[in-house]
């Protein structure tokens, strides 16, 4: 899940920024991982309802409801996406709704005072059109007609779409004269104006050849090489390679000094996937070059082409020699992010072929005996040596956060614990060994959840309930300085004014048991133990 978590905070990032169709694309891509996330579709809701897709809003509010029919928020995102289509009755409904799960929440309660206000604008509106449609003797009649009665409301509400109205235009003549009233102007009179000039439509300007090469006072090997090295560029473009081949030969058999012929043929056994002989050809082409006093340019080019080739072949370290002979030729940004991407590589590759498993446990038992004698410098570096042999243990970190905490290098030791954590999270020695270093930096509201980590693994566990209650006490044995630390975080603060928070602290106080389905859900769980950090609150 923690996929969709980071999907989730992408789109919510995206619809702060006001990237609305952004976060539409990453609120989906968590849905399609986790069809029945409520909170997902009620996000994408609101980015729907920002973007002005208003339908799509009702559709994912809906979905978001049909999910989790207990949870107020779902009935908010309802009402907002109905009050915006003008269907005022439906929003209330919602709110309320919402409301009823939710008695004191504020932005559900400012919605319904919002949409009640519009509802009751849009009456008064509609009982004034219906007034003037009654005094005018060619709409009065009609109003005898439900259905008549029932597009006028709509009309009035603005629950009538723009493309339905032009169908009502189309089909019924009486809305032309409702309308004509409703504006007080006369639609069907024709305008006293000349109607407006089509505006010509712009001409593509015609597509210019290029011109052709002109070869005629070369001398005639030169004009035959040319040529068909012309022919073989038009047989590249289309991947056709025989050809190609073929044409690029005969120019080379016309004027064998050229190296752009020879680096055409490699270009075409790089494309065929021949990799061995593109390069042999290159190392002719350099020759010829350099024979023949050719550009520095193509001669790079050259050098490049060979890079490329044993690139394809995975053979990084001849690839970065022929990528630097190219850039001691000739320059380019292109040529030096080739070389460090296999730069790369090669350090990888480096780093794979020194893994070795048995040697990282004979390091580390190595590391353990000059722990055990007091000589922390010396294990650290057996450690270390264990480490780059075996990178995805997670208990070598841990052991070399032990050496750093031993010669108080506090910030290298939390490094390495977390390191630890995020290799192994239910590895408790690691969680224990964080809040131990944390709680030496006295930063003791991080211990703490290090602590309850733990205690989520192992409930039992003596060092892990010792340092708990020790930042418990730290935290809270001066209650003052803890609520106004506390109360000096912005987050902290905007927690406690959120309204619907305190209902759920309120409720906490008077039922314990409520906690559990609070922590169901991912945003107040974050709020709570953000609170439990503070030491505002402590659960018992």
């Amino acid at each position: 899940m923690d996929q969709v978590n980071q999907l989730k905070e992408k789109g919510n990032a995206a619809l702060s920024s006001g990237k609305y169709e952004e976060a539409i694309k990453f609120y989906a891509e968590g849905i399609a991982l986790d069809p029945n996330n409520h909170v997902l579709y009620s996000n994408r809701s609101a980015a729907h309802a920002k973007a002005g897709n208003y339908a799509a809003a009702l559709e994912d509010a809906n979905k978001c409801v049909s999910i989790n029919p207990s949870w107020s928020k779902g009935y908010s995102r309802k009402g907002s996406a109905l009050a915006y289509l003008g269907d005022h009755e439906e929003s209330i409904a919602a709110y309320e709704k919402g409301l009823e799960l939710e008695p004191g929440n504020q932005q559900l309660a400012s919605g319904l005072a919002e949409v009640k206000k519009q509802a009751q604008e849009t009456k008064l509106r509609t009982e004034q059109l219906f007034e003037k449609l009654k005094a005018d003797p060619k709409t009065r009649e009609w109003l005898d007609d439900p259905e008549y009665v029932k597009t006028v409301k709509k009309l009035g509400s603005g629950l009538l779409p723009h493309s339905s109205l032009d169908a009502k235009l189309m089909e019924d003549k009486r809305m032309l004269a409702t309308l004509s009233v409703m504006l007080g102007v006369d639609l069907g009179s024709p305008m006293d104006v000349d109607p407006p000039a089509p505006e010509p439509k712009p001409t593509a300007p015609p597509k210019q050849e290029p011109p052709k090469p002109n070869y005629e006072d070369m001398p005639e090997n030169r004009r035959l090489a040319l040529q068909e090295k012309d022919i073989g560029n038009e047989f590249y473009k289309k991947k056709d390679f025989d050809n190609a081949l073929l044409h690029y030969n005969k120019a080379i058999q016309h004027d064998p000094a050229d190296i752009t012929f020879y680096t055409n043929v490699a270009a075409v056994f790089f494309e065929q996937k021949e990799y061995e002989k593109c390069v042999k050809e290159c190392e002719k082409a350099i020759e010829i070059g350099r024979e023949n006093r050719a550009d520095y340019k193509l001669i790079a080019k050259a050098f490049t082409r060979i890079g490329n080739a044993y690139k394809k072949m995975e053979q990084w370290k001849l690839a970065k020699t022929y990528y630097e002979k190219s850039m001691s030729e000739h320059r380019t940004p292109e040529i030096k992010t080739l070389l460090s991407e296999v730069e790369k590589k090669i350090v990888e590759e480096e780093k794979k072929a020194y893994v070795d498993p048995v040697k990282a446990e004979q390091e580390k038992e190595l590391g353990n005996k000059f722990f055990k004698k007091g000589d922390y410098s010396t294990a650290m570096k057996h450690y270390t040596e264990a480490i780059q042999r075996n990178p995805d243990d997670p208990k070598l970190y841990s052991n070399r956060a032990a050496c750093y905490t031993k010669l108080a290098a506090f910030d290298l030791g939390l490094r390495d614990c977390e390191k630890c954590c995020k290799l192994d999270p239910k590895f408790i020695k690691g969680w224990i060994r964080k809040g131990k270093i944390l709680q030496g930096m006295q930063q003791h509201s991080k211990a703490l959840t290090a602590y309850q980590k733990a205690l989520e693994l192992d409930p039992s566990n003596a060092e892990a309930l010792e340092g708990y209650r020790a930042c418990s006490t730290q935290l809270n044995s001066n209650p003052e300085e803890v609520r106004k630390r506390a109360m000096s975080d912005p987050e902290v603060q905007q927690i406690l004014r959120d309204p619907a928070m305190r209902c759920i602290l309120e409720q906490m106080q008077q039922d314990p048991h409520a906690l559990q389905d609070h922590l169901k859900n991912p945003e107040i769980a974050a709020k709570i133990q953000k609170l439990l950090e503070s030491g505002l609150i402590a659960i018992h």
